[in-house]
């Protein structure tokens, strides 16, 4: 907790020069390098204290050229509240507002704030068809593609995956991975694997709905740990429910909704906790590759000497959700992960795992990303303009990091499920806070999607968003 204390002083000193004027809005900050020096501390240390000035829209870092103080920095949208979830709530139903939601994401003349994957024009989608034609016609690949592969899917990509994880200090090898349908598969069948009808899951609060609609298809119970809008779950409150809980789920990088991104120090804790009571973490890290300083967050999955935390993950939210390629590595519970595997898919389609692999392989999909992570922190800087300037005072939002998911809490009379009917007559879609939780709860919240094609029609169409809500 020393080390945690020392960021938090450093960012308190520079928080107080910008407050103070010392620092203006569009002053370039000292390097990491040379305030790693300046306190003689180590760079994780300071890299944390600009995190959290960061996470306050206090300063932003733009890709090559550093970080610089924020022109909102000013301002006073306020963090959305950490979320409180009674233990003994009862369960609400929130199934019919989640299909409405999903009923019109087809249409194409909405605005569709509420998908939950970048729009089309921010990935390499040219780069992905001419990848897939060249491996089609390799004598191979065609063949092996008409027949089942190995269970463990296609040995390149896990090969990719693994190599990959070198950046966030992972010691995985191809064999250590299982690939999926994507990540929700991969949760899915680490669930099946663990878990039996009856037992109780911990999850964040809001937590992503189709998290809570497969726990609930399972036959299990779910308990919505209490989660901060800056550093994820609480850890004193999942402490008190530990007993009763037999696995975890738990998104640790930019989770879904809230943005929030648990410090590297809670994720220590957090794997030593659940080793020591033998309780597995099944981790989302789904949006860990897209952190806005291109400092990829080690997940939990870093810190596990045990084998209890099964990592999943996927491409779905940085190249192409379509392909649903994702994968996971299910540490000690590999052999149950497998059997769940092969009695529900058998095996994966072999081309577009081939793709994904040489994309990944030939640093094609780092350069894509870097692209990626600009635009979406850019994105994140105008929505929070536009919010400033539209939306009714008082009105509050996340402060993501990485990501493209912004959770905006309202006057506490305003029920976004409501204003939801209100917005689709005018085509404009969000996802109302209702379903991203089993209780009656954040009925004033809602999510937007910031990975759009940032242009004057979005810019006005989110502010007539905002005046809707002003109406109200």
């Amino acid at each position: 907790m020393k080390k945690e204390a020392l960021y938090l002083k450093i960012a308190a000193q520079m928080e107080n020069q910008i407050k103070a004027g010392t620092l203006s809005p569009g002053d370039k900050l000292p390097s990491l390098r040379s305030l790693q020096q300046l306190h003689q501390v180590g760079l994780n240390t300071i890299k944390q204290a600009y995190l959290t000035l960061e996470g306050r829209s206090l300063i932003h870092g733009l890709s090559r050229s550093g970080y610089f103080v924020s022109h909102t920095s000013l301002r006073k949208l306020p963090l959305p509240s950490s979320s409180l979830p009674s233990y003994n709530e009862q369960e609400q139903i929130s199934d019919d507002l989640i299909s409405k939601v999903f009923s019109n994401l087809q249409n194409k003349e909405i605005r569709q704030f509420s998908l939950g994957v970048p729009d089309k024009t921010l990935l390499p989608t040219e780069k992905l068809h001419k990848s897939l034609i060249t491996l089609a016609r390799r004598t191979d690949l065609h063949d092996a593609s008409m027949s089942y592969e190995d269970v463990q899917g296609s040995a390149n990509l896990r090969r990719s995956v693994a190599k990959w994880s070198m950046l966030w200090d992972g010691k995985l090898k191809a064999d250590d991975l299982i690939t999926t349908s994507g990540a929700m598969n991969a949760i899915y069948n680490c669930l099946m694997a663990v878990t039996k009808p009856g037992d109780t899951v911990a999850i964040e609060s809001p937590i992503y709905f189709g998290t809570i609609q497969i726990i609930k298809a399972l036959g299990l119970k779910a308990i919505e740990i209490p989660t901060h809008p800056l550093t994820g779950i609480h850890l004193d409150a999942l402490q008190k429910v530990l007993h009763k809980i037999d696995v975890c789920c738990f998104v640790t990088n930019f989770s879904n909704p809230l943005g929030s991104s648990m410090p590297e120090a809670h994720k220590k804790e957090l794997v030593a906790m659940l080793t020591q009571h033998n309780i597995p973490l099944i981790e989302d890290d789904i949006y860990g590759n897209l952190a806005f300083d291109n400092s990829r967050p080690k997940p939990c999955k870093a810190f596990d000497e045990a084998g209890i935390v099964m990592w999943c993950s996927s491409v779905s939210k940085t190249l192409a959700s379509g392909y649903r390629i994702g994968w996971v590595a299910p540490g000690r519970y590999k052999s149950q992960v497998l059997r769940q595997k092969l009695l529900q898919t058998i095996a994966m389609p072999s081309l577009h795992q081939e793709v994904v692999a040489e994309f990944m392989e030939h640093g094609r999909y780092d350069h894509h990303l870097r692209l990626l992570r600009k635009k979406l922190q850019a994105n994140f800087f105008h929505y929070e303009d536009v919010i400033h300037n539209y939306f009714p005072e008082g009105t509050k939002i996340s402060r993501p990091q990485g990501g493209f998911m912004l959770w905006v809490e309202l006057d506490k009379n305003c029920d976004s499920s409501k204003l939801y009917d209100l917005a689709i007559r005018q085509k404009i879609g969000f996802a109302p806070g209702r379903m991203f939780t089993q209780h009656n709860r954040y009925n004033n919240c809602l999510r937007l999607n910031f990975a759009l094609e940032w242009n004057e029609g979005l810019r006005f169409d989110l502010q007539r968003l905002g005046n809707l809500i002003r109406t109200q």
